[in-house]
């Protein structure tokens, strides 16, 4: 073998092994990077999910408004009575003279304390009127004697949550003649420690529903109906209301109000006198 041959032998060789050294090392990096990659992918799709389920669990809980209407006071309606009732099936309770205009009630929600220590709370829920009125009660809580509605709903969530402050508070709830307490009115009016319904007041509950885009399935959207209504039996009996009161609000349509009569008021403990 020449000196030439020799060299170029081992310069193959040289060859040889800087491929198979660069062709491992390329190996280790792209499995390194396989398995970087698959992990990072598999967080991304682990958050879709969880951002999904989150998704799904905001909706079931999704606000549950009463969409303002262009005249809140409703004609009023009576179910039909079960087959065997003795009650008749013909019967409606008259309408409430309600004295206050539609643009007044239909406004967002006025918290103002007048004389007497009396609260007056006039106009529309909307999501957020729970915080406002924790915000202007802060300073003036212990001026505070009664609460005077006059509403035609909104927020049914909103609505609890100050029934619940009224009674922490020991407050009375009223409701004036002329004076409209409709929807999820009637829930803030049972936080009342005594609660009064003046002669011609009209308090009257229907059905509540999402209003706006409501992206949820079928099954998600009973699932939150019956959580919602699970939740204002539970609020009524706490606050010593028959909670029979809010099958009428379950038989009757969004579009129309069962107005109660003072006996069905007495009735349903909602109002204590």
């Amino acid at each position: 073998m020449t000196l030439e041959h020799s060299q170029h032998g081992n310069e193959q060789t040289d060859s040889t092994t800087t491929l198979n050294k660069l062709g491992a090392w390329l190996d280790d990096n792209t499995l390194m990077r396989g398995a970087f990659y698959a992990l990072v992918a598999g967080v991304v799709i682990t958050l879709i999910l969880d951002y999904r389920e989150m998704l799904k669990s905001d909706q079931a809980i999704a606000p549950v408004v009463t969409p303002r209407r262009a005249n809140p006071v409703l004609p009023a309606f009576t179910p039909p009575a079960l087959p065997g009732s003795n009650e008749q099936e013909t019967r409606e309770n008259p309408v409430p003279n309600i004295t206050t205009d539609s643009e007044t009630l239909n406004n967002p929600m006025t918290i103002e304390l007048a004389s007497g220590g009396v609260l007056k709370m006039t106009g529309f829920i909307d999501v957020g009127t729970a915080a406002k009125f924790e915000q202007k009660i802060a300073d003036i809580s212990e001026y505070i004697s009664a609460i005077e509605l006059n509403s035609p709903g909104g927020s049914v969530f909103d609505a609890l949550e100050i029934s619940s402050k009224i009674r922490e508070m020991g407050w009375t709830t009223t409701v004036k003649a002329g004076a409209l307490c409709a929807s999820s009115c009637p829930l803030v009016l049972s936080g009342g420690k005594i609660r009064i319904a003046e002669e011609g007041a009209g308090i009257g509950v229907h059905q509540f529903f999402s209003f706006g885009e409501d992206t949820r399935t079928a099954s998600e959207a009973i699932s939150g109906t019956q959580a919602t209504t699970a939740r204002i039996t539970r609020h009524l009996e706490t606050m010593e209301v028959d909670s029979q009161l809010w099958v009428h609000a379950l038989e009757t349509p969004p579009q129309k109000l069962y107005y109660f009569t003072a006996d069905e008021l007495k009735k349903y403990k909602l109002v204590s006198q």
